[in-house]
């Protein structure tokens, strides 16, 4: 049984958050993550104060466990969501897309473990010293915005900057990967793509089989143009967008434009055309269908395995 200091901390069985993905975090598949010893996190995304309120109420009634609710600095609802976490009594918070300062007093005075993705060394020390409980080193192999700097780059050097845990994300999809994280100085992982197949994930049948059908080089990088870089799978739309970056006939706001609503567009609709179908360059290790029960008893019986045969390189 591997267990470490965020499982006290959080109160949960695994070291192990699931991904506060928009379009796909949602109380289903969090509330099963929770119920199988993860952190489920449900994403407030661009939701208002009230219809993230009534995610948080669903998925109180589907799990006892901890779960957290991940907050888009960037969303122009993004003050409803950090009252609404409070007035739930949210445990956990996950943040992404910003510096969560402007919140982190009344987060943690109302008790809640705050605990930033963050894609710097610089980004995890601003953190810590305005009071995050941990952080969340997320390398550029993940699904969704991405930064330049990968996981194995990352992770160490943020955990000998920092002296809370350090959760690690970005190319973890098995136990192998879990049991580097540990090896490079985080206390737990979190997984994103590996939990879209995920048989109480509610993303449509389309956007599950691309995520089974990819090979290790099928993602793309689109958007550095813009400054806010987005991986996801090989698809008509982001092949379009990838070309259109480099085209200097196309402007900015028209390639702003061409995003807008494309992550929807995959996640419910399943729309090849015209849908952003987010994903990590894991997706390629990602060959079946599982309930999160599954999944996660499946990695950490992996990640136990490896490590206990480690000493074999060791003389």
């Amino acid at each position: 049984m591997i267990r470490t200091p965020i499982c006290e901390m959080l109160g949960i069985e695994y070291p192990i958050f699931q991904g506060g993905m928009a379009w796909v975090a949602d109380a289903s598949l969090a509330s099963a993550v929770s119920n199988a010893g993860g952190l489920g996190i449900i994403a407030a995304m661009n939701s208002n104060g009230e219809q993230l309120r009534a995610e948080i109420k669903k998925c109180k009634e589907m799990t006892d466990k901890p779960f957290g609710v991940n907050v888009m600095l960037m969303s122009p609802f993004a003050d409803e969501a950090a009252r609404v976490v409070i007035e739930e009594n949210v445990s956990v918070v996950t943040t992404g897309a910003g510096n969560p300062s402007k919140y982190m007093k009344e987060w943690t005075e109302a008790g809640i473990k705050v605990i930033p993705v963050v894609p710097s060394v610089a980004l995890a020390r601003m953190v810590e010293r305005v009071g995050a409980s941990a952080v969340i080193a997320e390398g550029g192999e993940s699904g969704g915005h991405v930064g330049e700097i990968t996981t194995m780059a990352l992770v160490p050097q943020v955990a000998s900057a920092v002296s809370i845990p350090v959760i690690a994300a970005g190319g973890i999809g098995d136990g192998r990967g879990i049991a580097a994280a540990f090896m490079l100085g985080a206390v737990g992982v979190q997984l994103g793509t590996r939990f879209l197949v995920a048989e109480e994930c509610t993303i449509s049948g389309v956007y599950k089989e691309k995520v089974l059908k990819a090979k290790d080089i099928d993602t793309i990088t689109t958007g550095k143009r813009l400054g806010h870089p987005v991986r996801s799978l090989k698809t008509p739309f982001s092949r379009r967008m990838f070309k259109c970056e480099y085209d200097m006939n196309v402007s900015d706001e028209e390639l702003e434009q061409m995003g807008v609503g494309s992550l929807r567009k995959a996640a419910r609709e399943g729309d090849l055309e015209n849908g952003s179908f987010l994903a990590g360059q894991i997706a390629g290790m990602v060959s079946k269908t599982q309930t999160c029960h599954e999944i996660v008893t499946e990695i950490f019986e992996e990640a136990e395995a490896v490590l206990k045969g480690a000493g074999k390189w060791v003389k």
